[in-house]
């Protein structure tokens, strides 16, 4: 069988879901192939506000979302740096982002990914599951749409003016835009994650906070999903990879009885013994972008473009937000308002730089770990970061540093200040957010803050050049770019 659609989603999840419905919405014949029947299991269960204040509430999923009973978080709570005594951040660092928008929450995936997926549907993408895409069709130097087989092993043909690829890490598809994949040597790190039916609570009001707590070998999440759910996981270095596939299970447990914080808030509580949750898990969590995320005809968005350290829950953020980015891109070719080559090098450069972001902070946050007894500490400072990475930290960025030659300094700077703003946060009371005035927060943040504002109002409200230079203008109807 053949068929023809304007552009033909690969995967899903946030990302795919979040694509389709996008350029759906513009009017376009969208086809979205999941290989997995929905509701399915996924990890990655903590969200930022731009998602749920700002991807949702553009997507129409709000009022769903809200009734999901999902964990409401006001910020995150960390025992992390030099300050002995954990420390907590709010997302009410804007006064133009009032409650409810300055929270975000803690989602069981399997739901929330599942509500994305429907709502695509209810806007008119032809949304497909059981279906595995074995390759693309290439011709002319572009991509013109892929093979897949059915749930009955039935082969069929897809043209399309564009594919996007939102189908993750084990993406079959991602080669097809050029380039590789470029590992990061900091951030080379190993997941283990399991879920316990309990666990005590932060005190009120951040009894719905994402819990991070550093120990000697790597760091533990601790996300309250339900009263009766709790996500727990450890990331270490990769020189536990033996021991984990070994017996996770025992190394798992193992790394909660190391980290004081977290085990005391487990004692007597069992492990989770309802399916999906009765699993411990191992993934490899390494770091990773492509050195493009574009080609004629293709695009990539969500883990097959890049993944960052989930340390600061940006992975769904990163994925929703490519995801619109491409959707705006494709909607601009397919409605003439941009040529292609202009509109794909605007995402390209707005998504590479939003990661770069994220990259750079993560590295200062790591960085504020100070333990001269830890291998796995001392290997993520900022000064410890070696040429080749600078080197490729340098071309992901492009324009944000000057050259190789600046990527130290950029990075032991961003350091110094993060380390300093999370300094006053234990003096600084309600009142005042130092966070708030941190050049490395406010970059990173921002473009999550301007989709909330695009959200709740219509347009950012005070930042309105494009954060890259020259960059293209965002419709009226948020869904494409002008010229």
């Amino acid at each position: 069988m053949t068929e023809t659609f304007d552009v033909v989603v690969v995967g899903g999840g946030p990302a795919g879901s979040t694509a389709a419905t996008v350029v759906a919405m513009r009017g376009h014949r969208v086809l979205l192939l999941e290989k997995e029947t929905f509701p399915r299991y996924q990890i990655g269960e903590s969200l930022l506000p731009s998602t749920v204040h700002g991807i949702c509430r553009i997507l129409g999923v709000t009022d769903e979302v809200g009734r999901a009973g999902f964990t409401v978080k006001n910020g995150g709570t960390f025992r992390w740096g030099r300050n002995p005594e954990p420390w907590r951040f709010s997302f009410a660092m804007s006064p133009r982002l009032p409650e409810p928008t300055s929270t975000a929450l803690q989602v069981e995936r399997a739901t929330f990914d599942h509500i994305l997926l429907r709502n695509a549907a209810r806007v008119g993408v032809d949304v497909r599951e059981q279906c595995q895409v074995r390759g693309v069709i290439e011709a002319d130097g572009r991509v013109q749409g892929v093979e897949y087989t059915d749930g009955g092993g039935a082969r069929h043909t897809v043209h399309a003016r564009y594919v996007v690829d939102a189908s993750g890490n084990t993406s079959r598809i991602h080669g097809n835009v050029g380039g590789s994949r470029v590992y990061s040597d900091f951030f080379r790190n190993l997941a283990v994650f399991g879920y316990f039916a309990g666990g005590a609570r932060l005190p009120q009001p951040n009894a719905g906070n994402i819990f991070c707590a550093a120990f000697d070998a790597g760091w533990l999440w601790y996300i309250p999903l339900r009263d009766d759910l709790t996500s727990v996981g450890a990331v270490v270095s990769a020189e536990h990879r033996a021991a984990v596939q070994g017996d996770p299970r025992a190394v798992w447990r193992s790394m909660i009885e190391a980290c004081p914080e977290i085990s005391s808030k487990l004692v007597g509580v069992p492990v989770a013994t309802e399916q999906p949750y009765d699993q411990v898990r191992v993934r490899k969590d390494y770091s990773y972008w492509k050195q493009s995320f574009s080609s004629p005809g293709m695009l990539l968005v969500g883990d097959a473009a890049c993944f960052v350290d989930p340390v600061i829950s940006s992975g769904v953020h990163l994925a929703t937000y490519g995801a619109l980015l491409a959707a705006r891109s494709i909607n601009a070719c397919l409605d003439g308002a941009v040529p292609e080559q202009r509109s794909l090098a605007e995402f390209e450069a707005r998504y590479r730089r939003e990661y770069a972001l994220f990259y750079e902070f993560l590295m200062s946050f790591y960085d504020m770990q100070s333990d001269e007894r830890s291998y796995f500490w001392q290997a993520k400072r900022v000064t410890a970061v070696d040429a080749t990475e600078a080197a490729a930290f340098a071309e992901l960025v492009g324009g944000l540093v000057p050259g190789e030659d600046g990527v130290g300094l950029r990075l032991t700077e961003s350091a110094a200040d993060l380390a300093g703003a999370v300094g006053k946060l234990a003096t600084a009371g309600d009142r005042h957010n130092p966070l708030a005035t941190a050049r490395t927060v406010g970059e990173t943040f921002r473009q999550g803050r301007n989709l909330q504002e695009e959200a709740l109002y219509g347009a950012p409200l005070d930042d309105t050049e494009p954060p890259v230079p020259g960059g293209l203008a965002l419709a009226k109807d948020g869904l494409g770019w002008i010229a």
